[in-house]
């Protein structure tokens, strides 16, 4: 009877989860009203609007990494669902289980300290000492003051030396930034206990899944861990028997296992364009160089493909060509040092046309989201993305193609100017880029999933094209301008590229520091602590304090 007000955050994963809870309430006749929020002060605002007339709020890859109740201050009947990817978890939300509930996979490892380490009962501090009966001899009394003086210091001592643990446990729990399951693998989860779990459920949970892989969140470990478990639904829900009429009807849609080239968008692009734009091709061959580019024609003449079928639609090449062209390019990437182009996924069909690979979908959804092209209000980009994710928005979908095309084109050109230009800089303890006013499509850089993708490409570029060993093994910390008018820079910093990286973050602590010893003027809005924005001329002592923090 009561309805439900959802907050969700802009992330692919999260609208993925959104669209499969969604169809649960609509299973359920359960009314519900859905906000966007892209950083701490729109949920705030987005919660202070509506906490009158909701008492259940569910949270979408949002809230859980920091103490919800200190920052919302909710009335006691108010009841919070958060379902959120960003760990650690703030243990706050963790302990408090009467107004928070987290929805978490039951083998997910949050290594939350224990309660008695962190959570100290406060009636057992003060105790009364004033029991003394008036009669007793006044030696008597002394001693007892004495004993009690004792006491008190030997509970003080033990108060400090507690205290001291609990922020070195702290510490170690809150130091660094990482991703647990995707958020719709957890709703697909739920779906599934219930016995409601649809294939279009189990397509949103594989783009969820596939979009943490795209954005560098979560190990090779895990992504293959989580795609063996959905492939087992995957199996399940879609073993048609082939003589089935229903197996070929237009409207069916069905979802296969593949082993598929890790090619960004080649299917609706040429294959020149796309392994030209590609982070793991290009940087690979070292693309932005002119040794780079004679290296992808051998790649090319190695794989005996013509340039001038390669260089045409992918669609509209030689059906001979493309029966084994998998393999074809796989041997040859082999030769030029290219271990992994293959990758473990799923793809869709629609009837007989439309064929879609997962990471497809991330790119053209991500891409709508935070699309530059004024079209209205703030959420129009949100529910567009939104809506190209159910299948009868086909037009949506392919207009987030063009424009995910366009992305990484802008990506690809300005990875390649940072890195001809020496724009990357090592400041000791880390590598340090900053893109100037002024720079091509600088615009698109302003949203963090796309300065996050730029920052992550052009790290493994440097890392390919740099002789120089120490620095292949720093995170890096980018710079975009964010809004000219109001002079703020966005920031964002990100793990080292290595192999054996766990992908865990601890640039969210450090910049906070960095900020409260400076007093820079900084503002900490993103759900991901190791994004930020910053007042241009703050920049530089901003910088220096980080140096000094992490040498």
């Amino acid at each position: 009877s009561q309805r439900v007000l959802l907050l969700v955050a802009s992330d692919v994963d999260a609208l993925c989860a959104c669209k499969i809870l969604q169809a649960l309430f609509q299973c359920d006749h359960v009314q519900y009203t859905l906000v966007p929020v892209s950083g701490w002060q729109e949920l705030e605002t987005a919660f202070l609007e509506h906490k009158d007339q909701f008492k259940y709020f569910v949270l979408i890859n949002c809230g859980a990494n920091v103490d919800l109740l200190e920052i919302l201050q909710p009335e006691e009947d108010t009841f919070f669902f958060v379902c959120d990817s960003h760990r650690p978890i703030n243990v706050v939300n963790v302990y408090n289980d009467t107004q928070i509930k987290l929805l978490v996979k039951p083998d997910d490892e949050l290594d939350v300290p224990a309660y008695d380490d962190i959570f100290r009962d406060e009636e057992d501090e003060e105790e009364d000492s004033e029991n003394e009966s008036d009669g007793s001899e006044p030696s008597e009394k002394r001693r007892r003051l004495e004993e009690d003086v004792i006491e008190r210091t030997m509970k003080r001592r033990q108060r400090r030396e507690w205290e001291a643990r609990r922020r070195e446990i702290l510490f170690d729990y809150e130091q660094y930034e990482y991703h647990g399951t995707s958020s719709a693998m957890v709703m697909f989860d739920l779906a599934w206990m219930m016995s409601k779990d649809l294939n279009d459920m189990l397509w949103w949970a594989i783009v969820g899944l596939t979009d943490q892989w795209v954005q560098d969140k979560i190990t090779q470990m895990k992504y293959v861990t989580d795609i063996g478990i959905l492939q087992r639904h995957v199996s399940r829900h879609n073993h048609r028997n082939e003589d089935e009429e229903n197996s070929l009807s237009i409207d069916c849609m069905r979802i296969a296992f593949e082993y598929d080239l890790r090619l960004a968008l080649y299917q609706h692009w040429s294959l020149y364009e796309s392994l030209c734009n590609t982070s793991y091709t290009s940087a690979n061959l070292k693309l932005w160089s002119v040794q780079g580019q004679k290296r992808l024609q051998e790649f090319l003449a190695d794989m005996g493909l013509p340039l001038k079928q390669v260089k045409q639609k992918f669609n509209s090449m030689d059906m001979s060509l493309k029966e084994n062209l998998r393999e074809m390019i796989e041997e040859s990437a082999n030769k030029f040092g290219m271990k992994d182009l293959r990758v473990q996924t799923f793809s869709i069909h629609f009837g007989f046309k439309n064929k879609f690979s997962a990471s497809d979908i991330v790119y053209a959804t991500a891409s709508l989201m935070e699309n530059i092209e004024k079209e209205g209000p703030e959420t129009t980009n949100f529910i567009k993305a939104l809506d190209s994710l159910s299948r009868g928005n086909l037009d949506k979908l392919h207009q987030g193609l063009d424009l995910a095309k366009k992305q990484l084109r802008a990506i690809q050109q300005t990875v390649a100017s940072c890195i001809c230009t020496n724009l990357v800089i090592s400041q000791g303890p880390f590598l340090y880029c900053s893109l100037m006013e002024g720079t091509p499509d600088v615009k698109l850089f302003s949203k963090p999933v796309s300065l996050c993708l730029l920052s992550k490409y052009l790290l493994k570029s440097f890392v390919c094209s740099t002789k120089n060993k120490r620095c292949k093994l720093l995170p890096l910390v980018m710079a975009a301008p964010m809004d000219v008018e109001q002079g703020t820079v966005i920031m964002v910093g990100i793990p080292p590229e290595t192999e054996s990286s766990d992908k865990k973050n601890f640039f969210g602590r450090a910049f906070e520091k960095a900020a409260d010893s400076t007093n820079s003027r900084t503002l900490h809005n993103h759900f991901d602590m190791s994004i930020i924005e910053l007042k241009t001329e703050d920049r530089s002592k901003f910088l220096d304090a980080l140096i000094s923090l992490l040498s």
